[in-house]
């Protein structure tokens, strides 16, 4: 198994592969909008907000938002992109490079959001008691901290990681190659940390591979409520998508809203 910080790193490398690969992702983007109209937040923070797909709309919405990220290659796409948007809107944004469990912003806010499953690179449990601190202390006393996470999927956590899961041939958005791609997934269940091994090799030439791995840490439901629980987090809405319905066997997704508990 990959090293995790590889894994935390290596798929957010490359900002225009990224993009090019979640361009048909809002359901996350609407449901985040939809938030903010109905709490009209005067300001909120974004954890993970890498490039800005979820930020940036928000933003041309009508909301201030703080943004943290550890990938300066995303934060350098993310103040590209913002270059050509209008001026009211880059005055809304606020970016900032850190690690999530560790930066200190001095302010608070009254929406905290941890998006698009980077709550999953918090590997062990220091790791989700040191963030939810920086949660709490980020939090107005009012505020939402609202965390959206993929649910643990058996079928993925027991595929054998020496078989290799190949995909349709495509154009590469970076190389401009035409790619073979095929996925391994290797599940260490001591850790919990699912790692999905992305093997890209071109198809006129073969010598062109390379490997980016995405490690997840998995938690089950009622481990991460337990979780952010115990670390001053109540929960108080939960959706099993992204249409707002109730979480049931068949959820894939995990929308947890979350205030700070009475005496944190």
């Amino acid at each position: 198994m990959v090293g995790l910080e590889q894994g935390s790193e290596a798929h957010y490398e490359d900002a225009c592969y990224y993009s090019a690969t979640y361009a048909d992702r809002s359901e996350d983007i609407d449901y985040y909008l939809r938030l903010v109209a109905d709490a009209e937040p005067s300001e909120l923070l974004e954890y993970g907000c890498g490039n800005g797909r979820i930020a940036l709309p928000l933003a041309y919405r009508g909301a201030r938002v703080t943004g943290v990220d550890q990938s300066a290659p995303m934060l350098k796409d993310f103040r590209r992109r913002l270059r050509r948007a209008p001026r009211e809107v880059r005055e809304r944004l606020v970016l900032r490079r850190g690690d999530m469990r560790s930066v200190r912003l001095e302010r608070r806010f009254s929406l905290v959001l941890c998006t698009f499953n980077t709550f999953l690179h918090l590997y062990s449990r220091r790791d989700v008691e040191r963030f939810c601190a920086r949660v709490v202390a980020h939090l107005k006393p009012r505020g939402r901290f609202v965390v959206d996470v993929s649910i643990p999927d058996p079928n993925e956590l027991c595929r054998d990681p020496n078989r290799l899961l190949r995909c349709t041939p495509f154009r590469h958005r970076t190389t401009g190659r035409v790619v073979r791609y095929g996925e391994r997934f290797d599940y260490e269940p001591m850790a919990q940390v699912l790692v999905v091994d992305m093997e890209f090799e071109s198809r006129d030439e073969p010598q062109q591979r390379w490997n980016t791995p995405l490690a997840h840490r998995q938690f089950y439901p009622q481990e991460l409520e337990a979780l952010l629980h115990y670390n001053g987090l109540e929960t108080v809405v939960a959706h099993g998508d992204f249409a707002c319905e109730a979480p049931d066997r068949d959820s894939t997704n995990l929308i947890l809203h979350c205030r700070r508990r009475r005496g944190w």
